[in-house]
């Protein structure tokens, strides 16, 4: 499971960020640049949801390994066919196995834990996120640099392969549970529930911390006059911190050191604080913004999941975590948006303020869903 969260970290991050320098022929402008970019979180937000429910329905293993495979088949594609418009369908075809192995791995790693684990279990997948998140740039670079970006649409499929075929052996057969009928109006009652919305917009608004921060933070770093180096480093710390933290608060939920209300609320402020200290000229400001969102970032992702886990109906796992993941994406997407439409209008500073004030509205209602007594107090 930590294995699949891995690949499709590694895969988002280390495509992403190389496509601008290595797609020569391929990205002709900046407008087809963004819509390479999209399709992989685009194909996520439509079709998560769906692959959560189905993996429900069937059991969360064949979709697993389903989208382990077809993950590796659309690496394939480019590597066989290199041209533009097999770079579209690569990229789509990747964000569409990602939406089924994605929320599939996360309702295994729920079913296959006993609950009195799901922090700690889900602090170590998200620590393995993380890795994929920091090695994708770096070890992606390499790759690209030796061998171009069908070398690095190589070794996705073959990191494809390998996963799926170690899954297939070592995860075993978990049957769906039965499940009572379900109406439109039930799951839209569900899905607004406090006990689900009050976890996934702590995680969308951990997402869209750590999107702004990994794609603006550089930007003040420049403007600052800081270098590519200097600003590489603030954008590891952030990981660096995020991938620390998150076994740490998985442990300390399951110890019962940590509420999961007190947590997601720390880590809005945490990353709130952090886009502030953004708004601070120079390295100093950089480096603080960076270590504070990576550490509220990593103290909600663990606490976020393994709520969701614990007040979900088991039979609706993968639908429940289908549609959190939509949450991110959406996080994912909103951040930098907030940042650069604030930007756009008066300067970056203004913008980190702004999303800043954001995460401190949504811990405002954390708080209050805490008090309601809907939060998972755990």
């Amino acid at each position: 499971m930590y294995a699949a969260g891995f690949t499709t970290a590694f895969g988002a991050h280390g495509i992403a960020a190389n496509l601008g320098g290595a797609g020569e022929g391929a990205v002709t402008s900046l407008l087809v640049l963004g819509g390479l970019l999209a399709l992989y979180d685009g194909a996520e937000v439509l079709l998560k949801p769906v692959f959560g429910t189905v993996a429900d329905r069937v059991g969360a293993r064949p979709v697993l390994l389903g989208g382990l495979v077809a993950f590796a088949a659309a690496s394939a594609v480019y590597v066989l066919a290199d041209s533009p418009g097999w770079l579209w369908a690569a990229r789509l075809g990747q964000g569409a196995a990602a939406s089924a192995f994605s929320p599939a791995a996360s309702a295994l790693v729920a079913r296959l834990n006993p609950a009195a684990k799901h922090g700690r279990v889900f602090g170590s997948y998200g620590f393995y996120k993380s890795v994929g998140y920091t090695l994708g740039p770096l070890l992606g670079g390499v790759l690209v640099w030796a061998g171009g970006l069908r070398l690095l649409f190589a070794v996705l499929a073959v990191l494809g392969v390998a996963v799926a075929v170690w899954a297939l052996l070592a995860v075993p057969v978990v049957p769906p549970l039965p499940r009572a009928r379900q109406t439109v109006l039930d799951l839209a009652r569900r899905l607004t529930d406090p006990a689900f919305l009050v976890p996934t917009a702590a995680l969308a608004g951990a997402t869209a911390a750590l999107s702004a921060g990994v794609g603006f933070l550089p930007v003040s770093g420049a403007v600052a006059g800081l270098g590519t180096v200097a600003t590489g480093a603030a954008v590891s710390v952030l990981a660096g911190c995020g991938a620390v933290v998150q076994p740490r608060a998985g442990r300390a939920l399951d110890a019962g050191r940590l509420t999961a209300g007190t947590g997601l609320t720390a880590g809005l402020l945490l990353a709130a604080s952090g886009l502030a200290c953004a708004m601070v000229p120079g390295l100093t400001g950089v480096l603080l913004a960076a270590a504070l969102i990576g550490t509220g970032t990593g103290l909600i992702t663990p606490l976020g999941f393994a709520t969701l886990a614990s007040t979900a109906p088991p039979e609706r796992l993968g639908q429940t975590m289908g549609a959190a993941e939509l949450g991110r994406e959406l996080g994912d997407a909103g951040g930098p948006l907030v940042v650069a439409g604030v930007a756009a209008a008066t300067t970056l500073t203004y913008g980190f303020g702004a999303l800043a004030v954001v995460l401190g509205c949504v811990a405002v209602g954390v708080v209050a869903g805490v008090r309601r007594g809907i939060a998972g107090a755990r």
